[in-house]
């Protein structure tokens, strides 16, 4: 049987690690870590470089907060992924939000997902059907635009359905 400290660690060892992998593909904002690590902290991970990063302000210089927080993930035995392997997880996370209706197909035109290292056919697809520009969606779509989102929507589910990658594998 777990204990409950021991799976709040986990817990927040997993969260980390999640933010490893946002921090790389450039999601998130550094000012928001010095919370992470503070919130870490508090769920029992406890190392030098965490305790640092919990104690600097959210104006503190960005150059610096990463500068803790990568050395914070070493010390907890987080590696950071190549960030070609991150902008796949975001590409997979960004898959589960259209699917979940969090976001609309058009949205997914304001990001450079075409700029993305895919590797599978499942990311292929999905790239394929987003638009490099949202202002011309007439004009870029690889399809019918009355059939798009439905298509967009299918490729999203056969790519959540596919080989997970991130930091939960």
């Amino acid at each position: 049987m777990t204990s409950e400290p021991t799976t709040r660690v986990q817990g927040a060892l997993l969260s980390l690690a999640e933010t490893a992998w946002r921090y790389r593909a450039g999601e998130g904002s550094p000012e928001d870590l010095p919370m992470i690590a503070a919130e870490a902290l508090a769920a029992g991970v406890d190392t030098p470089a965490l305790c640092d990063l919990a104690g600097l302000p959210r104006n503190a210089n960005t150059h610096d907060i990463r500068q803790v927080f990568e050395q914070a993930l070493s010390e907890a035995g987080i590696e950071l992924p190549a960030p070609d392997l991150a902008q796949r997880y975001a590409l997979r996370r960004l898959a589960e939000r259209l699917v979940d209706e969090d976001v609309s197909p058009t949205e997914l035109a304001a990001g450079n997902w075409w700029e993305v290292a895919v590797e599978t056919a499942q990311e292929r697809t999905l790239v394929a059907l987003i638009p490099q520009c949202s202002c011309c969606l007439d004009y870029t779509l690889p399809v019918d635009q009355r059939s798009w989102p439905a298509e967009l929507r299918a490729a999203a589910r056969a790519l959540m359905s596919s080989q997970p990658i991130g930091p939960d594998c």
